[in-house]
């Protein structure tokens, strides 16, 4: 049966049981972890399959934690994600790479207004039913960006050399999903 006319099930991310999380490197000697608190998207992936054909995922920029509320709070503000104005982190796949576990996700990533390419290595997680009888499956993947070419720039110089953060983000996904119930 070709991709073309096999049965697509679509499955919604469960924000609980799903999170976006990110590491910086911080004053050159370190590195600070981060994550947000609300995931949401769809996953549609062929009926049996592994490897999903499309993704979708929005994250709540106010619900950044690093476990630090003045860091917070900054990383909200116009020197960096300004969430005000930009109150969301969307992903929208454009095609996918290899037939699993392992696969490449490619797609468009949004951050603070600029929209770019990125290739998401991803993992299979695997799949199941849970014990009300819904049928779960599960994916992780990362990606490194740099966040100046999102138009994050803010940093300070330490006097030691170096800067406060580093360029380079590595973004880690953990999502379980929802089978959802096919529409008549």
């Amino acid at each position: 049966m070709t991709a073309t006319t096999q049965s697509t099930e679509k499955y919604a991310i469960d924000s609980a049981h799903s999170s976006a999380d990110f590491v910086v490197r911080h004053m050159v000697i370190a590195k600070v972890r981060g994550r947000f608190g609300k995931l949401t998207g769809t996953i549609d992936v062929p009926a049996g399959a592994e490897v999903p054909t499309s993704a979708t995922a929005e994250i709540d920029v106010n619900s950044i934690d690093t476990r630090e509320e003045q860091r917070d709070g900054h990383l909200k503000s116009a020197d960096f994600l300004e969430a005000d104005k930009y109150p969301t982190i969307t992903f929208v796949s454009t095609g996918t790479e290899g037939n699993g576990p392992s696969f490449t996700l490619k797609g468009m990533l949004s951050i603070h207004g600029v929209t770019r390419e990125v290739a998401i290595a991803a993992e299979y997680e695997g799949r199941g039913k849970d014990p009300w009888g819904n049928e779960r499956i599960g994916y992780s993947g990362h990606v490194t960006i740099n966040r100046k070419d999102y138009g994050l720039t803010w940093n300070q110089a330490l006097e030691t050399g170096g800067v406060l953060v580093g360029d380079e983000v590595r973004i880690e996904i953990t999502v379980e999903a929802i089978k959802q119930q096919a529409s008549a």
